[in-house]
């Protein structure tokens, strides 16, 4: 179905029409959460809240950005309101059986036992050193890297200007670059 007919059948108060309007957008919207906050439990509590925000915003959505841009802005802000409210650090670590989840994209190859160790290792190496970014910096590093939206969507999302995206994804890739840097000199060591 047509999405501009859902957004209109649900801020006519169509609940079968929301319902199927997010079903589009679930998937990316809670693994821009689950990023942002590293915990399965929270992401899925954040995504939740965002969609009920979504609900009761939607009469307020005029089409001026597209619906995913705008979804995806609840999903972004209100991960970071709950880092704000729960953590007493911009570092979020996972257990181990939640890191094994990452889904970082390595080439696969090989696919031998020694192989298949170095892919994960590189992909907890790569984890970590996302998380030691600041909130800022983490979020334009997930927004663009790991989920893939352009500069404009980062901007829409994030309510900054297109430059202020660009100067804070090259800073915080910069940043990354140290803190691997020092990961890989101390795992070598």
């Amino acid at each position: 179905m047509d999405e501009n007919l859902l957004i209109q059948k649900s801020q006519a108060g169509d609940i079968k029409s929301f319902e199927m309007l997010i079903e589009t957008y679930q998937k990316k919207a809670f693994n821009i959460a689950y990023r942002m906050l590293g915990n399965l439990e929270d992401a899925n509590d954040v995504t939740q809240e965002a969609f009920v925000k979504v609900y009761k915003s939607l009469g307020k959505f005029k089409g001026d950005s597209k619906f995913s841009t705008w979804l995806y802005s609840i999903v972004t802000n209100a991960s970071i309101d709950y880092m704000r409210k729960n953590r007493k650090t911009d570092v979020v670590y996972l257990d181990k059986k939640e890191e094994d989840k990452m889904k970082i994209e390595v080439p696969d190859n090989i696919n031998t036992p020694e192989h298949l160790f170095e892919k994960k290792e590189i992909k907890r190496v790569i984890h970590d050193s996302i998380n030691k970014l600041s909130k800022e910096h983490r979020t334009v590093i997930i927004l663009r890297d790991i989920q893939g939206f352009s500069y404009d969507e980062i901007a829409n999302i994030l309510n900054c200007s297109e430059g202020t995206v660009k100067s804070r994804i090259s800073r915080a890739r910069g940043q990354l670059k140290n803190i691997l840097s020092q990961n890989v000199a101390s795992t070598t060591c």
